[in-house]
């Protein structure tokens, strides 16, 4: 299991699009080989950065595989579509992976955002963002519930429960939810209710408004602050001894993925270089210092596919020892 008392988590967050089973499994037991913590990837069943069109690996198949290969670092999805699956069976699930696991499974999960899927799928996606928080809010105290052992019970108007039993129960005395976004009405307001973790994007500019809006929620709610852990994605990490290079190299796994640098979709994902750690040793480090000084010490890097091998080396034995010497400073 991974040492929860650790100052600095690294997570490694391995995109499921334009990639096959057998590369995907290879990098997530490489990943756990390399010392990272926790090991994701995203639940979304068409590519979102760049070009929808390509292949996509379903993510809670996956990740059930990648829990019965890996020993000890923590299995999630950054983070789960709530509007894919009824709330109850998504405690199932997680509750399934914990056990395959051995006790490693984090419940991450979110409102949804992507509406070409939802309309390629059949799948409900609602009149907009208010509306899919609305059932994330239905949704959450019935897996909550659930994953605690209650027999939480729903009356709607979007989700319905009777009771509803998740026998067997975790492995985990109190398997923890991961809630994705950084909306200060509404996404941090169910943080502060019901998550024992958040996730923000980066930069680190978006940090301290949201930080402000959560320990709000949190004194309203009377929780503790210092109980919820805060992470920051990092969309993606390369490194090289020579800058240029490691742009070029980004650059390349951008084109694998269908997507160019600084694209922005209308309803997909961005690849500005805003949200990418790119460049030397020195480049990446002072891209992450300053998440990890705003109390963000969980950092989760993404390695779209075809997954350098050197960077997700030289991240964890090169540049995570510095950003562990910058918090024990």
């Amino acid at each position: 299991m991974p040492d929860m008392t650790a100052p600095l988590k690294l997570g490694a967050n391995l995109w499921n699009q334009h990639t096959d089973w057998p590369g995907f499994r290879d990098a997530m037991v490489r990943a756990e080989s390399l010392g990272y913590d926790s090991l994701w990837t995203w639940d979304h069943v068409y590519p979102i950065v760049g070009d929808p069109e390509g292949p996509m690996l379903e993510t809670w198949t996956a990740m059930a595989a990648v829990a019965a290969l890996t020993t000890r670092a923590t299995i999630g999805h950054l983070v789960g579509a709530n509007t894919f699956r009824n709330p109850a069976l998504t405690a199932k699930m997680i509750t399934t992976i914990d056990h395959i696991s051995n006790g490693r499974a984090v419940l991450g999960i979110g409102a949804a955002w992507f509406e070409p899927e939802h309309t390629g799928f059949g799948i409900e996606f609602g009149s907009g963002i208010p509306e899919r928080l609305r059932w994330l809010s239905e949704a959450l105290p019935i897996m909550r519930g659930m994953l605690d052992g209650a027999r939480p019970a729903a009356t709607g108007p979007h989700y319905t429960a009777t009771a509803v039993r998740n026998d067997p129960p975790p492995i985990q005395a109190h398997l923890p939810i991961l809630i994705g976004g950084s909306g200060r009405k509404v996404t941090l307001k169910l943080v502060a209710q019901y998550a024992d973790m958040d996730n923000l994007g980066n930069p680190v500019d978006a940090i301290p408004d949201a930080e402000a809006a959560l320990l709000e929620h949190c004194r309203i709610q009377g929780r503790d602050e210092k109980t919820v852990v805060r992470t920051s994605e990092i969309q993606r990490v390369v490194i090289r001894d020579d800058a240029a290079e490691a742009w070029r190299i980004q650059d390349t796994i951008l084109a694998h993925n269908h997507a160019a640098q600084d694209e922005v979709r209308p309803g997909s994902g961005s690849v500005n270089r805003s949200r990418a750690a790119v460049g030397t040793v020195d480049d990446v480090f002072a891209h992450l210092a300053p998440i990890v000084e705003s109390g963000y010490h969980h950092l989760i890097c993404g390695f779209p596919a075809p997954y350098d091998r050197e960077s997700m080396e030289r991240l964890a034995t090169q540049v995570r020892p510095r950003l562990e010497a910058l918090i024990a400073r």
